[in-house]
């Protein structure tokens, strides 16, 4: 069952979004697999039917195309090593939890939840292992005639690993190094429940077995399950053949103090999950950095550098050259702070550099949610060029560009009325003459010309300017006022300075 070449897997649980430390852990999968001419695979690990959510594979799957990280084998596409859900799978799992029962490395639990929970009531910090399993209901305190009576009889039961007593089991992790468990201290796992489906324990290593997984890319917190998965993998005589495992470093609050959580997003104001999620079952709906205006090239770029560098000073990074400079050598250890400001300057980065031709569908519809039809094509990606410097998110563009759609309803009246003069009025009046006969409006001769006549009629540029823009846009942004006029051309330029003369001295 030896693999010929890098194999690795996502196998997320569908019970709700996907966190942006999941996509992380997809990206540096997939970043790792490209790199050395290997295989992706999206798998499903669906065993617990409880907190099973409605279309959150779908949401998944929809994430994963959106970030551009899409699998060689999934549900969806199939592969070699079908059914990639493992619900779909469930006859598997029973035959190697039974092997193990055999083998004396696992034994048949009776016990009733009701059960377990008084022990729970009654012992302090109880765990189902070597303290107490001599005490309790299963294959090894009762007599081998009663067990058979029990499993003859379809008396609901699950198997439980046997974990053996003052042991040590260790690996070298891809990131960590040598990590090492004390058995004394690991608890017998269920590893087939009592609906016969799998637990995530004997799932993980059976499938990874027949996929012929070759390294296994998950979080830091999956590490107290590593001693279980060891013995598994030895146990079931595969061991030889157990991927190369990298337990990657926690994204953590901004202050570095655990776990960036759903939680910590609501309470301080950004997203954590990749795209908005909309959980059927409460409600519920949770914010996605898609949907608040980032572009996805950002998005994949800002986790490429929570807990990996490529050893300079570099911060963009496309996706091939991610894929070209990637290694396991230069992840850190440690944690990695979530810090949303600078994940909204890694968008802005991308919405300069991106073409204004990739950028125009994104722009358009979010122009279209605002009541602005688009008539012409040229003439948006010309707006989108003059302002994309300006926009950090993607609905930036509506407050950056509105004004080259439709004349501002109102204007910043405060920056203007206290120094108009009628002096000023002539001025604008006779500078709409001098546009009108223009053969076109050109942003830097027409500048010239707006310098020259300012000075010619006695007035510093800054008196002038301001005002001018504001007839134009509204406010005081916008791009340079002359390339503004430009775009707009001769005749909206002139009606905008009649509309706004109108306003200025009422």
């Amino acid at each position: 069952m030896t693999a010929t070449k890098v194999r690795v897997r996502f196998a997320p649980s569908p019970t709700g979004g996907l966190h942006l430390g999941g996509v992380r852990t997809v990206l540096f999968n997939y970043l790792f697999a490209r790199k050395n001419g290997g295989d992706f695979v999206l798998r499903i690990e669906d065993t617990d039917q409880t907190r099973y959510v409605e279309g959150a594979e779908q949401y998944i799957m929809d994430c994963l195309k959106w970030c551009g990280l899409n699998p060689d084998e999934s549900p969806l596409v199939g592969g070699p090593f079908a059914p990639y859900r493992q619900s779909e799978r469930k006859a598997l799992y029973r035959e190697y939890a039974e092997r193990l029962v055999m083998q004396g490395h696992a034994y048949y639990a009776f016990d009733t939840p009701e059960e377990l929970e008084q022990n729970r009531k009654e012992i302090a910090n109880f765990q189902y292992g070597q303290a107490y399993r001599e005490t309790l209901r299963n294959s090894l305190t009762l007599s081998e005639h009663e067990v058979d009576q029990l499993l003859d009889a379809g008396t609901p039961h699950v198997i439980r690993i046997k974990m053996p007593t003052d042991e040590h089991v260790g690996f070298d992790d891809l990131i960590r190094g040598h990590v090492s468990f004390d058995t004394n201290l690991v608890d017998d796992k269920v590893l087939l429940k009592a609906d016969g489906m799998p637990t995530y324990h004997l799932a993980v290593v059976v499938d990874d077995y027949l996929m012929q997984i070759t390294h296994a890319f998950r979080g830091d917190e999956w590490l107290p399950s590593a001693p279980v998965h060891l013995l598994l993998w030895k146990y079931l005589g595969w061991y030889e053949h157990m991927p190369k495992w990298a337990h990657l470093p926690l994204i953590l609050k901004p202050d570095g103090h655990g776990k960036l959580s759903k939680r910590d997003g609501a309470r301080l104001g950004f997203p954590v999950f990749a795209m908005n999620w909309f959980d059927a079952k409460s409600g519920e709906l949770t914010p996605g950095f898609r949907e608040l205006g980032f572009l996805p090239e950002a998005f994949v770029n800002l986790l490429a550098m929570l807990g990996w560098n490529d050893g300079t000073d570099q911060e963009i990074f496309s996706l091939d050259e991610l894929i070209e400079k990637f290694s396991l050598e230069r992840v850190s250890k440690a944690g990695a702070k979530f810090d949303f400001e600078k994940a909204k300057w890694y968008n802005a980065e991308w919405i300069k550099k991106q073409d204004a031709g990739k950028l125009k569908p994104l722009v358009a519809a979010t122009l279209t949610e605002k009541g602005i039809e688009i008539t012409n094509d040229d003439y948006l990606l010309q707006v989108i060029n003059l302002v994309k410097d300006r926009c950090t998110l993607l609905p930036d563009f509506y407050q950056q560009s509105a004004y080259f759609f439709a004349a501002p309803a109102e204007y910043d009246l405060n920056a203007v009325k206290p120094k108009w003069t009628d002096a000023k009025t002539a001025f604008f009046k006779e500078l709409s003459d001098k546009i009108q006969a223009l053969p076109v409006l050109e942003a830097h001769p027409f500048e010239e010309q707006f310098k020259a006549f300012t000075e010619e009629k006695g007035f510093k540029t800054g008196d002038v300017m301001l005002p001018f823009r504001i007839m134009l846009v509204g406010g005081k942004f916008g791009p340079h006022v002359f390339d503004i006029a430009a775009t707009l051309g001769k005749d909206e330029t002139i009606k905008r300075i009649a509309l706004a003369l109108e306003a200025f001295t009422a």
